[in-house]
């Protein structure tokens, strides 16, 4: 034994040993079963045929994907590492086809930053002409609304000339008493006054 274990070991040993209580009431692996399954047999859930084939087949279907994939990222793998050795070789060729490239790239940016930004602006132009249109129908809608309401009241005011008011209320009762008018009859399908009451 090692002499730093030795000397770790010492005081325990000295000291009686605790008795092993197994967690939560769990029996350990030496006791027997239970005499209630004493002569219990185990016997496994039944198979389906159908059921068994048709899993079977599915994980034949996915070894064979993944044996597909693993074949796939080898070769991928072993790519990489060629094109690497013959990165190395041909540096100069690779870095000025990486400069050309970048070139294009650029100009490509260049080029779509320039479309881009036109049509930003049309963006905005159509959106000060929908602005501009909106502001102009809500004016002509204005003015419509006022011309409306500058009918109703001039109505208002062309009604207000036949109202009874306090002056003319005595030529009111006079008039209505000169020209009766009886709404006591009877009309036709057309239309026409068929029979009329005189009024008492």
């Amino acid at each position: 034994m090692l002499p730093a274990l030795s000397r770790c070991w010492a005081p325990l040993s000295r000291r009686p040993l605790p008795l092993l209580v197994p967690a939560r009431g769990r029996k350990s692996r030496h006791d027997p079963p239970a005499k209630s399954k004493a002569g219990r047999l185990k016997v496994p859930p039944p198979v389906d045929p159908a059921e068994l084939l048709v899993v079977s087949e599915r994980y034949r279907q996915y070894r064979l994907v993944l044996q597909a994939l693993r074949a796939e990222f080898k070769q991928e793998v072993l790519r990489k590492h060629h094109e690497k050795h013959l990165d190395k070789e041909s540096g100069a060729e690779a870095m000025e086809e990486h400069l050309k490239l970048m070139a294009w790239n650029s100009a490509e940016n260049e080029r779509l930053q320039k479309k881009r930004e036109e049509r930003l602006r049309r963006e905005e132009e159509e959106l000060q002409d929908r602005k501009l249109q909106g502001a102009l129908n809500r004016a002509r809608l204005m003015e419509d609304f006022l011309k409306q309401k500058e009918r109703e009241v001039l109505q208002l005011q062309e009604e207000a000339r036949n109202f009874i008011t306090p002056e003319n209320l005595d030529e009111r009762i006079e008039e209505c008493l000169d020209n009766p008018r009886n709404y006591n009859f009877a009309i036709d399908k057309e239309g026409r006054v068929v029979k009329r009451s005189v009024p008492s």
